[in-house]
Formats: C-alpha cells, structure tokens, sequence
C-alpha cells in the first residue's frame, strides 16, 4: 500500500540509574561506594534509503521509542548506552513539527543520516558523591528522561521527469514501455491510484527516473479526484512530460490548457517548471486525424521544448522521446 502520510510520537531512551553499591572484598572491612553510572539513553537518527519509495512501514505505528539506557554497574562500572534508533526514510520525506506545522528536515539525498533526538542523560552512581564529609553516599541519581517531539512525515517522491495527464492518456503504458516500473493498465479511467516510480536506461552511461501519478481533472488543485492529494509527488521533478491523448474526447487544446491552469492554481513553481508535450496513442488513429492533431497543436501558443507524437505501444518516437528528454535535463 503507498502511505506518504503518517503521524508519529518519537521519544528518545531514558538514561539508565546509577548504581549504589559498596566493596566487599577479603581484608577490606571498610570498602567504600563503588556504583557506577548508568548508560545514556539511545538517541533518534532518520536516514534515508532509496530502497524504499512509501512510508507504509509506519503504517499502524504511533509511536516509536529508542531503547533505554543500563543501570550502573558495581566495581564502578557504567551502564551500556541505549541502542539509537534509526529511522529509514525514502529519499524526499519532510518532517514536520506537527503541532507547530514547521518543518524540521526536509530529507532527500540518499544516505542521509541525521540525529534528530538525544537519549536522557544516565545518573551518576554513587561512588561520585564520596567525600570528605560523606564516605559512605547510600544514593545515586536516577536517568535523565529522553526527549519527545510530535512529528508529521510526508514524502514527496524525487524523479527527474513528471507525466501530467487527464486518466486513461497513456502514462502507465509509456512508463511500463521506458522503464523497469510495472503499474496496471487497463481501459478505462483512474487505472493509476498511487504513484509510480521508473528508471528509464537510454545508454550504458546515461539515466533518468520518471514517475506517473494519478490522472489529473478539472478541479485537482481544489481537491476534486486524486490529484490534490498526489501533486505534490512532482513538485522535485526537474521537467513535467505533458502527456494529451489524440483519442480522448476532450480536445488537445482542452487538455493542454486545463492541466496548465490545474498546475497554475496549486503551485506557480511547478507552473513554471520546463515541459515539454507527447501526443499519445498515434497507433490508434489514421494518419489525417494524427496530422489534424498535429495542425491543431502547432496553433496553440506553448512555452513547450518539444512536441512529440509518440505511441508506447508500437514504440514510434520513443527513443526519440528518451533523448529530448535527456537534453531537456542537460544530460
């Protein structure tokens, strides 16, 4: 199941007691204080790992702890420190403070580890409070609770291109076509309800990710169908792929304008991203309707770097498809 979404209460570890204990040796009638000190608490790291593109781990968890600190040893020996915690995360996740609404780390190269929670501090056996006055101290300090914080995780998925479309104009197909990614295809709408995630390999030296989102329609950036919810899956991505279906029964002027103006409404950044536009499903129409849609395209004012038509099905334009793509990422 894709979660990008969760809820946690993080809480470092508690920091181990000190000891109280006394020597009890053979000819040492009067050993004095020799409790040691109690462990640090474990600390609370995330770390990134590309390996993983949802937060569905956390799926059902509301809170995670690291481990407590050991008690203090006697003969003056210190507790084990508490085992850190290690949060992995997919590269793109934001951490929010959620009573706040702030974000803490935005977290996206992978590899990335940082500390985010320190353990308690253990308490001091009682050997340290020996003194002049006090030879024998019948107390230790108990540990230091950890820290808790309330967090929001949200990832927004990292690829270089973005297929925007209205359902059912051909992402899944291109992406299954292009790439390693394997998402459902069928006819008819809303076949894609979570993104997917591609790495399309042009050349033994060069690459790029690709990721297909729900299909966006009219009203998405209000909140109608799913394309509020998964938008923000392609703000990172350096180029957008407009996708407009030659067979759809909306026109291409229709399609091209409307998911401009959806965009526009949700982020003027991601407005503004470099684009470039395929026309899909070319295999499934004769070649003056193609070259009518071809006609009507090339009167529409666009800031595009390409247009293309292109069928994933056949395979015409594809590779042609791959390289304008690199170009367009400078590659």
């Amino acid at each position: 199941m894709f979660i990008d979404k969760v809820k946690l209460k993080l809480i470092s570890g508690k920091g181990g007691a000190g000891a109280v204990s006394y020597r009890r040796e053979k000819f040492v009638p009067q050993g004095g204080p020799d409790g040691g000190d109690g462990g640090r608490g474990g600390d609370i790291l995330f770390q990134t790992d590309k390996n993983s593109h949802t937060l569905g781990n956390f799926r059902g968890k509301n809170q995670l702890k690291a481990e407590k600190g050991e008690r203090g040893k006697i003969k003056n020996g210190a507790g084990k420190k508490g085992e850190s915690l290690i949060i992995k995360v997919p590269p793109g996740t934001q951490v929010f403070d959620n009573e706040t609404g702030d974000l803490i780390l935005d977290l996206v190269e992978d590899g990335e580890t940082v500390e985010f929670l320190k353990g308690g501090k253990g308490g001091l056996g009682n050997f340290r409070f020996k003194s002049s006055t006090n030879q024998l101290p019948n107390y230790a300090q108990p540990g230091m609770d950890g820290e808790e914080r309330d967090v929001r995780l949200e990832l927004k998925l990292i690829s270089d291109v973005a297929l925007v479309g209205f359902p059912n104009v051909g992402k899944s197909t291109l992406i299954s076509t292009v790439s390693n990614a394997r998402p459902e295809i069928a006819n008819y709408e809303f076949t894609t309800l979570t993104p997917k995630l591609g790495t399309v390999r042009v050349d033994y030296t060069r690459s790029f990710v690709i990721a297909d989102i729900p299909g966006i329609i009219e009203g998405a950036s209000d909140g109608k169908g799913l394309g509020l919810q998964f938008l923000s899956h392609i703000e990172r991505s350096k180029v957008l792929l407009f996708m407009l279906d030659v067979t759809n029964y909306r026109d291409l002027k229709t399609q091209y304008e409307n998911l401009r103006e959806e965009l526009k409404k949700y982020s003027e950044t991601l407005y503004a991203q470099d684009f470039g536009i395929a026309l899909t499903k070319i295999d499934a129409v004769d070649e003056e309707t193609l070259q009518n849609a071809i006609d009507e395209m090339s009167v529409i004012e666009t800031n595009a770097k390409f247009i293309l038509p292109i069928s994933a099905v056949s395979g015409k334009n594809i590779d042609d498809l791959k390289f304008k793509i690199l170009e367009m990422l400078g590659r």
